[in-house]
């Protein structure tokens, strides 16, 4: 299949596609034009790829993860392993900082919040007052 057909097959753009191959995560053979060619094997490798990075992981690191697909052992596994456990502790890490944010977001938006109400209120008895000197 060509870059166009692979694009439609698997949902990754053709720049994404492009970009997979210049990071050197896909290969395709080329044909005496120069377009690219795929297997329906790459295609399956293009959906893995897009749940690394969907789980997000980087193309570097998807890149090391890969020789656990492309040529299967126990020493590639447990090297992948590592790596994922180091992206997880990564992620927990981004988390947390997010979360951190995220409080101190709360703070200062319940702090607007009230401030707001001290902006309403002279505005209200203003309008009162306006009302009486209208009535008289």
């Amino acid at each position: 299949m060509r870059i166009g057909e692979l694009s439609a097959a698997t949902g990754a753009s053709v720049r994404s596609l492009r970009y997979y191959e210049e990071q050197r995560l896909l290969t395709s053979t080329r044909s005496p034009s120069g377009q690219r060619h795929y297997t329906d094997a790459q295609a399956e490798r293009v959906r893995f790829i897009q749940r690394l990075y969907a789980a997000g992981l980087s193309s570097r690191t998807v890149k090391e993860l890969l020789p656990c697909v492309d040529a299967p052992s126990e020493e590639a596994s447990d090297a992948a392993m590592e790596r994922m456990e180091q992206e997880r502790e990564r992620i927990s890490a981004h988390i947390e900082d997010l979360i951190t944010t995220r409080d101190a977001l709360d703070v200062l938006m319940a702090t607007n919040r009230a401030h707001r109400r001290t902006l309403r209120r002279p505005s209200e008895s203003g309008r009162d007052g306006n009302e009486a000197s209208l009535r008289s």
